[in-house]
């Protein structure tokens, strides 16, 4: 189904509006295309191929996630008073490039909302948002032990002087954080916030390479392998792929038997 809207809405207004329009997907999703052409083979590529790879475990920890795809998203502004929380806005037109964004998530009391632009992007670049989402709000809800786990593999690398990170985003909050502070182990408010984008973007990874045959990205940046392969066997333990996937090579023949 389809919607037409001049107007702009902020995304929580828009999935109060279309909450019964969404389509379940499963017992944890459901989701709705506005203003998108979206045939069988459209849901099956954008949903149910990914969905169907998350790990079972994962899934029982996530909220209830509603899925909006939709022509564009734009960057909320800031109000005046700034009491009032930053919601984007979903648009029918294109916003201007400096305003636009490709992936908004808010949480409600019915569960999660995640809405993606699908204006002119490729499938592939879908997928990676869709999983880094998901990983988002896996860290917002994974137990404390996880990520106090995954905290102590992160200081044990600073502590060795591993040099990379697995995405842009942690590796920023990793160069700031090695040159604000001297001792790399101990915990601050710095630490957190690297600790917390790194299993984050190391998750997203995981997720992302359940589902679709990727390539780790090369260069002066990346993590090597070795520390890699050591997070990836981390979340596999926690999070083991369904019946018939998998991550490491040496696991892809047997998956490939079992899907046969």
């Amino acid at each position: 189904m389809q919607t037409e809207n001049p107007e702009k809405l902020s995304v929580g207004e828009f999935a109060r509006q279309m909450r019964g329009q969404l389509i379940p997907l499963g017992s944890h999703f459901a989701y709705f295309f506005a203003g998108v052409p979206a045939g069988a083979d459209d849901v099956k590529e954008y949903l149910a191929d990914p969905i169907m790879a998350l790990p079972p475990e994962l899934r029982a920890v996530l909220p209830h996630t509603s899925i909006l795809f939709v022509p564009y998203l734009e960057r909320g502004a800031a109000s005046g008073s700034g009491d009032s929380p930053v919601e984007d806005l979903i648009c029918f037109e294109r916003p201007k490039e400096e305003q636009r964004i490709q992936a908004s998530r808010i949480q409600t009391d019915e569960g999660a909302v995640l809405a993606f632009s699908l204006g002119g992007d490729d499938v592939a670049e879908y997928h990676y948002r869709l999983f880094h989402s998901l990983a988002r709000l896996t860290a917002d809800v994974a137990e404390e032990t996880v990520q106090e786990q995954f905290a102590a593999i992160v200081r044990d690398e600073l502590s060795a002087g591993v040099h990379g990170e697995v995405d842009e985003s942690s590796w920023e909050l990793k160069r700031e954080l090695i040159r604000r502070q001297r001792d790399l182990r101990r915990k601050t408010k710095g630490f957190a916030k690297y600790a917390r984008q790194a299993l984050i973007d190391t998750l997203t990874l995981y997720l992302h390479g359940i589902c679709c045959d990727i390539d780790v990205e090369t260069g002066p940046r990346q993590i090597a392998s070795r520390h890699l392969r050591r997070r990836l066997e981390f979340f596999n333990s926690l999070f083991p792929p369904p019946e018939g996937y998998a991550v490491f090579p040496e696991d892809v023949n047997h998956a490939n038997e079992k899907k046969a």
